[in-house]
């Protein structure tokens, strides 16, 4: 009796660790004051594929609610996130003398962009804790202001919020004074807050040259904009840059075991006591190693010299232009749909860039093709199943057959609805080209075969998944 119970344990400790890999272990919302530390944690979180990032709010702190707003959503433009929702807490009593430094810190393009169409913090809380059914981290990188809001008007924050996750130094710290009765009125509540520290050493500088160098050599555009930020400083480093602050909350939610933990009631104060493992940590986080990705495989083969001849050329310049998530898509829905084909490169640019707009992972929203079923648009189909995960195994894509197809795909996750369109004139240059070929050649000709397969790797190699598509929001 005791060996079967043995058995079954461990059957479910695997089912554990290898079931469902692609879903996240935390949904979070993030609230940030715009400090240049809130910049590289919320970086952190859109890096990992173990994190969904919800929504963002801003509260005012080191920069303005109106500063900080656009400072976020120039972030997440900078991803090519532009689904994620930003509210704005502009109703608060406490107003600080902006930081100069985080004010000038460019977190993106902030061209054309406006912080008076943000809509209302409490607003876009609400309405994410109505459409997300699994318990959410609340990670406050500033101060308590937007929590105790939403503790105190949103009935839903008290139950759907699992963990309260605060960077703050305590009642000594800058994030605990921001608005002090706030602060008070929290840490009273019976919700479980923990408190993590900033990372302290003798010389307080977590950003060492080690650190440094291994975010730089990193192929992420996560890491790279981390690189950014220090490059940018080019005279001297600014000191609080060096520093380890909110980043901590972001590896405490990933590595709690690096972390020193007092509770006593409902707050938990978590120190950081790992230098070396917090600084592999956040590598680790920037390069998205946090879950494994496959299935089947530990690691997708990379090397030029595993792929057929007229292919291995273009590994690296498609890896390093479009990222590694494009490249196994291409290779595995190719090997799906059984030959190199035009639009089923385009199905999985596509489905990539829908599932960066939202930041989600596969599996995650529904998708509507009216690409048809009939060759060569309907191959786009292929494309878009594997770079999403919706399929219709999984009941997440529909097919609509009309006399006109168009390559053409709505995407709806959390009650919000994007279409992508390929640009007509490609579409209309990709299709002219094909029936060209075929009228030619053939379909039954090798050499048909042959031109699909050289222009397909010829478009995976110029088509900018960022260029090619009108996204309408509907």
């Amino acid at each position: 009796m005791k060996k079967s119970i043995l058995i079954i344990i461990c059957f479910l400790f695997t089912l554990i660790l290898y079931s469902h890999p692609w879903k996240p272990s935390h949904y979070v919302i993030v609230d940030t004051d715009g400090g240049i530390d809130d910049m590289r944690a919320i970086t952190m979180l859109l890096a990992s594929p173990d994190v969904r990032v919800l929504a963002i709010t801003v509260s005012p702190g080191a920069l303005s609610a109106e500063n900080a707003c656009i400072k976020v959503r120039s972030l997440l433009n900078s991803f090519y996130h532009e689904g994620i929702p930003v509210g704005s807490n502009r109703n608060v009593k406490y107003k600080s003398e902006e930081f100069q430094f985080a004010l000038k810190t460019a977190w993106g393009d902030e061209k054309n962009i406006t912080a008076t169409s943000a809509p209302d913090y409490l607003k876009v809380i609400s309405d994410i804790l109505s459409l997300e059914k699994t318990k959410i981290d609340f990670i406050c990188l500033g101060g308590m202001t937007t929590a105790s809001r939403a503790l105190a008007e949103i009935p839903a924050f008290r139950t759907q919020v699992k963990d309260f996750i605060w960077s703050s130094d305590g009642e000594t710290g800058f994030n605990y004074n921001i608005d002090k009765d706030a602060s008070v009125k929290m840490l009273k509540q019976e919700i479980p807050v923990k408190m993590v520290k900033a990372f302290s050493s003798p010389d307080d500088i977590f950003y060492n040259n080690y650190l440094l160098g291994r975010i730089d050599s990193a192929n992420t555009v996560y890491s790279k904009k981390i690189s950014s930020f220090f490059r940018a400083q080019t005279s001297e480093i600014h000191a609080f840059s060096l520093s380890g602050t909110d980043e901590m909350s972001v590896i405490f939610l990933h590595y709690p075991e690096l972390f020193l933990s007092k509770t006593a009631y409902n707050i938990s104060d978590c120190t950081p006591s790992d230098p070396d493992g917090l600084r592999n940590a956040a590598v680790r986080i920037l390069n998205g190693e946090t879950v494994s990705r496959n299935q089947v495989i530990k690691e997708f083969p990379v090397e030029p010299s595993f792929y057929f001849d007229d292919l291995g050329p273009a590994v690296k310049e498609i890896i390093e232009k479009y990222g590694v998530d494009e490249w196994t898509s291409g290779v595995i829905a190719n090997e799906l749909h059984r030959h190199l084909g035009v639009f089923a490169i385009i199905g999985v640019k596509m489905g990539i860039r829908a599932r960066e707009y939202f930041n989600t992972g596969v599996d995650e929203f529904t998708a509507t093709s009216y690409a048809g079923s009939t060759p060569p648009m309907s191959c786009m189909n292929d494309g878009l199943q594997v770079s999403t995960g919706a399929t219709p195994g999984h009941g997440l894509l529909t097919v609509i057959n009309s006399a006109t197809p168009s390559a053409s795909v709505e995407f709806i996750y959390l009650n919000r609805k994007i279409k992508l369109t390929l640009k007509p004139e490609l579409s209309e240059k990709i299709s002219s080209e094909l029936k060209e070929i075929n009228f030619v050649y053939g379909l039954d000709s090798n050499i048909y075969w042959e031109l699909v397969r050289k222009n397909s790797i010829k478009y995976w190699k110029d088509l900018d998944r960022h260029e090619i598509f009108l996204i309408e929001e509907m």
